[in-house]
């Protein structure tokens, strides 16, 4: 049987949630537009789910678009709250370790004449509220942090980063994929008025996700057509998806409590096994403030590749670097922002748990991993005991 070890790149369906999508593919399957009965129904879905992901992270409904993902949401809230607000500033904060997509939209926002500044992290994967704090100029609007590190883990201090962002009048988009179903996620405790979030990050359907905009907050919305949701993203609503996604974060809410310490349990043991069982490996992201499905290593003189490889022909899965950033042969720009020098860098592993892992996926894991990585060490010319 295949061990799964990758639920940060994607999560199965729960059956719980694909059970409740199905009736909105045939036989409720109308259009919230439509002034019909089959219309009012799927108004009704649609307006329900909306009330249940408000509040999963204790929002109100009015302040819920969905959108096709996480990708879109970032997109929205960044160049849809600058485009609406440029006569305010033209100066926009981010940090060096987000994700890819928030990296790619500002490099937009540059070439359309806004002013991207990028705040370093420790070595940890940490941003410095001094550092971030310095970074502010009468011209910044948006200040933009991710919750947590989607490659190492690593979890920012959300609360203080948000209460800072709204002391100076700055507006806070947070991304909270990473966080998602790992984390209590409040946008009032931590003073957000962006919050990103994905419908697959907690096991419901890929292709569906949503932006919380705090009530007043005014958007450029990017996609022009019929107005629907609030007129901040056209095109008909996908139901059966934003279904999933509401029904996926309700079993969520009911579950995290006994979901996430099972899972904390097993990301102890593997990091507490590779670095007791393997030498010269090191553990990436904070020892403490990371998530508790993640562990991520580095191994001395062994290609990250290659240990996927390995570990592939022994049916696991796991992953080197970002899956979003995965076409590229680049290092991974969270890696190299921590000082991780690049051949480091590429000789890194990520194994995050989930819902379906079982104790003995990791137990297997311990149990090939050590054999692998001396086996690749004593074909590589870079591992340092193989010198003199």
């Amino acid at each position: 049987m295949s061990i799964y070890l990758d639920y940060q790149s994607a999560k199965p369906v729960d059956p719980r949630v694909l059970a409740a999508m199905l009736p909105y593919f045939h036989e409720q399957f109308g259009n919230p537009s439509s002034l019909h009965a089959e219309g009012d129904a799927a108004t009704a879905a649609l307006e329900e789910a909306r009330e249940t992901v408000a509040a999963w992270i204790n929002a109100t409904s009015d302040e819920i678009i969905f959108t096709s993902g996480a990708t879109e949401a970032n997109n929205l809230a960044l160049i849809g709250y600058a485009l609406r607000n440029q006569d305010k500033g033209k100066h926009i904060i981010i940090s060096e370790i987000e994700h890819i997509s928030i990296h790619n939209i500002a490099k937009y926002l540059e070439q359309s004449g806004f002013k991207i500044s990028r705040v370093p992290v420790d070595q940890y994967g940490r941003v410095s509220l001094s550092k971030l704090k310095s970074r502010i100029t009468p011209e910044t609007i948006l200040i933009s942090v991710g919750y947590a590190s989607n490659e190492i883990g690593t979890v920012q201090p959300i609360a203080a980063i948000g209460a800072l962002a709204r002391s100076q009048n700055i507006v806070f988009h947070c991304d909270g994929v990473a966080a998602e179903g790992l984390l209590s996620l409040d946008v009032q405790r931590d003073q957000i008025d962006l919050l990103t979030l994905s419908a697959n990050d907690i096991y419901g359907p890929k292709g569906v996700g949503a932006l919380y905009v705090r009530r007043g907050l005014r958007l450029k919305p990017l996609l022009i057509g019929g107005g629907q949701e609030r007129g901040l993203r056209s095109g008909s609503e996908n139901i059966p998806g934003i279904v999933g996604m509401a029904r996926a974060a309700a079993i969520m809410s009911q579950e995290m409590a006994l979901e996430v310490p099972r899972l904390r349990g097993y990301r102890d043991k593997l990091i507490t096994g590779v670095l007791a069982t393997i030498p010269r490996s090191f553990l990436n992201g904070h020892p403490q403030e990371r998530l508790a499905n993640n562990a991520h290593f580095r191994f001395q003189g062994v290609e990250g590749e290659s240990l996927l490889l390995s570990l592939k022909q022994q049916g696991v899965a796991a992953m080197t670097g970002s899956a979003c950033t995965a076409r590229t042969l680049e290092p991974s720009h969270t890696l190299i922002s921590i000082g991780l020098l690049h051949e480091e860098a590429h000789g890194s592993l990520e194994f995050t748990c989930g819902r379906f892992t079982r104790a003995e996926d990791i137990d297997r894991v311990l149990e090939i991993l050590p054999g692998i990585v001396e086996r690749l060490r004593k074909l590589s010319p870079l591992y340092q005991g193989n010198k003199g």
